[in-house]
């Protein structure tokens, strides 16, 4: 197995790997999570492009990072690889996703109800400093940092029903 850096984890090594591959087959990388569900674990590598990821896309970087992801080996226990797209509903994680997205309309889960209710829908008005305001019809902006949600998604299902 390749040795680690020190203070390094798996997403940021899998990150720095992942991003360059994605960039040469005109991708971006969106996130990278390595997760358990189960008795299993993931590495997921989410990409986004430009007018959509087509099952190819996701098909390319799959094969463009296998061998360089078995070389460096950073990953001690049994995985399964997964490439697929941010999608519609794309959970917005980094701090360069919320900014692109102000004036989006967003959900968000708080992992604590605040005055009862734990699910809002707004148009994400702004982020700074960690912190995500959402502007809801008729009511006050809402401010909450984003570490207290759950999850925030863009909420881009108009025209779908």
């Amino acid at each position: 197995m390749a040795e680690k850096k020190k203070g390094s984890n798996t997403v940021n090594v899998v990150w720095e790997l992942a991003r360059p591959l994605a960039e040469d087959l005109g991708l971006r990388l969106w996130d990278v999570r390595f997760l358990k569900e189960g008795a299993t674990w993931y590495l997921r590598i989410i990409i986004d492009k430009e007018g959509g990821v087509s099952i190819d896309d996701c098909v390319a970087l799959h094969h463009a990072i296998d061998g360089p992801l078995d070389e460096l080996d950073p990953i001690e226990q049994s995985y399964n690889l997964q490439v697929s797209s941010a999608g519609i509903e794309r959970e917005l994680v980094r701090d360069e996703h919320f900014l692109q997205f102000i004036g989006a309309d967003v959900k968000l889960k708080l992992q604590k109800a605040v005055d009862g209710v734990k699910e809002l829908s707004g148009t994400l008005e702004g982020y700074e400093n960690g912190v995500v305001t959402l502007r809801r019809a008729g009511e006050e902006d809402f401010l909450v940092d984003k570490k207290a949600c759950s999850w925030v998604r863009l909420d881009d299902f108009e025209g779908f029903d």
